[in-house]
């Protein structure tokens, strides 16, 4: 493996001063499984609103299949302009209340995840960081109507115990954020994943409430402070028009209903915990959680309450297609914002 340390560039002010140790380490890397868009709301929302300083940059030109996921230019009139390349960097950021904290953003790397990796936790162990959390969001059979649950995993028992109500075990594609996990376990270090469950039906669309979700889960586990009035004023407002949307329709009030009874079931009942677990309060093989879940997904009941639910509220936009969700690649310039909100996810005026 080539010296990970030459992956990337640091600024030696910041890099260098003693107020960038002990620093928890957020991650919120693009390019897996982002459900509802909440990991690129999460980074957006921290960028935008927090102070921060560059701690270091990695070379994109070293990491990234531009061909594979290309960056985005302006075409303006009779001339480019507005280039937009790919970045992986870490900042320091401080919070609401001013504590500083590591954030490392940015695209999913394409290529040498060992060696990123390698990289990562060689910052971490020079930044003397005493515990890394990183986020990502799945699409699940839950109403929008009740609250963004989450699923924990790393090595912080005292975070995790008490959080998920299952424990499943099965086998799944992985992403730069599990291998940066393994990773950092393997090195003696604490880490905490957080997977937010966003409903099945909005998986495609910018669904703030699970950005909301996403960033206080985050906070609790890193005990920071983080920005989220403006994700709940733009949540209330799509909640608004979804309730509006789904008001008007008696077809879309019965599978949301249907959803609700299933997740309060699960939710409610002390046996079963969750939507895999079985009659006789046995958690699921892994076969038999992998079977189920890509069962459900492939249903006509899946795919009818998605349409029908898509189709209602958001009107002239495609509905998650489950099959090449996994393997969803970057694009937030060109995807298409649903009908009655601006790309940023407000209603539109």
């Amino acid at each position: 493996m080539l010296d990970p340390r030459t992956l990337y560039n640091i600024d030696t002010e910041v890099f260098e001063d003693p107020a960038s140790r002990g620093l928890p380490l957020l991650v919120s890397l693009t390019g897996f499984m982002d459900a509802g868009h909440v990991v690129s709301q999460v980074s957006e929302e921290l960028l935008e609103i927090l102070d921060h300083d560059p701690v270091a940059e990695f070379d994109a030109d070293q990491l990234m299949d531009y061909r594979g996921r290309r960056p985005r230019i302006t075409f303006a009139e009779d001339h480019l302009t507005d280039y937009q390349p790919h970045r992986l960097e870490l900042h320091r950021l401080y919070d609401g209340l001013g504590e500083p904290f590591l954030f490392l953003t940015g695209v999913e790397p394409d290529l040498q995840w060992e060696r990123f990796a390698s990289a990562v936790v060689g910052l971490v162990e020079e930044l003397e960081v005493p515990m890394t959390s990183w986020i990502h969001a799945i699409p699940m059979p839950v109403p929008h109507t009740r609250p963004i649950g989450v699923t924990l995993h790393g090595n912080r028992a005292d975070l995790i115990d008490g959080m998920n109500a299952w424990r499943p075990t099965a086998e799944l594609q992985a992403s730069i954020g599990h291998v940066l996990e393994l990773r950092l376990i393997e090195a003696g270090h604490d880490v905490v994943g957080h997977v937010i469950h966003v409903p099945h039906y909005l998986a495609e669309a910018e669904y703030p409430p699970a950005a909301v979700a996403g960033l206080e889960y985050l906070g609790a586990t890193a005990r920071l402070v983080l920005p989220t009035d403006r994700l709940r004023e733009t949540g209330r407002d799509v909640e608004r028009q979804i309730a509006r949307q789904v008001g008007n329709s008696a077809e879309v009030q019965s599978v949301v209903a249907s959803l609700e009874k299933r997740y309060d079931e699960y939710a409610d009942g002390a046996a079963r915990k969750s939507l895999l677990v079985k009659d006789n309060s046995e958690l699921a093989s892994a076969e038999e959680l992998g079977a189920a879940v890509e069962a459900y997904l492939a249903s006509p009941q899946a795919e009818e309450e998605s349409t029908l639910l898509w189709d209602t509220e958001f009107p002239g936009t495609t509905s998650i297609d489950y099959a090449r969700h996994g393997e969803s690649r970057d694009e937030p310039a060109g995807r298409k914002a649903p009908e009655g909100q601006d790309d940023d996810g407000t209603p539109a005026s």
